[in-house]
């Protein structure tokens, strides 16, 4: 978590919110996103705990999904469920878990979604694995990105 993000929450301020009302998202979000459209977007995590870790994101603040409109939510949960399959046919693997843990008023609501790869062990414990640094990787960005309809650019 950068400096800056982590001194809005300190001050009670959603980053994402703040971002999003300033009319720019974080400059390396842009380089993993996507999915976006008026309601929601979609990027690979900066710290993924395997690779294709994904966050969807909704764009109105919401503190967890107790909060979402009805359509809203199932809009974001079926969004979600396409990703996991796009993920699934785009990384070879048979699973990808899916998780919101919201736990503060400075907490936007989020979906993250986890593929779990064939070395890796069945369980919850993948939800709390060591985080690693993104590691670039075009084809899969763009694979995603095509799937799902959203520009290559």
């Amino acid at each position: 978590m950068s400096e800056s993000f982590r001194a809005m929450k300190e001050s009670g301020v959603c980053p994402m919110c703040e971002s999003l009302k300033n009319g720019r998202i974080f400059s390396d979000l842009k380089d993993r996103m996507f999915y976006e459209d008026d309601a929601m977007f979609c990027f690979f995590e900066e710290h993924p705990r395997a690779v294709g870790h994904a966050i969807l994101f909704v764009k109105k603040h919401y503190e967890d999904m107790t909060y979402l409109p009805d359509a809203l939510c199932a809009s974001a949960f079926l969004l979600a469920k396409r990703v996991m399959n796009v993920l699934k046919y785009a990384l070879g693997v048979k699973k990808v878990y899916l998780c919101t843990m919201c736990d503060g008023n400075v907490n936007h609501f989020h979906i993250q979604l986890i593929p779990r790869h064939p070395h890796t062990e069945i369980g919850s414990k993948n939800f709390v694995k060591p985080r690693e640094e993104h590691i670039e990787d075009e084809n899969l960005l763009h694979s995603v990105r095509r799937m799902l309809g959203y520009p290559t650019q």
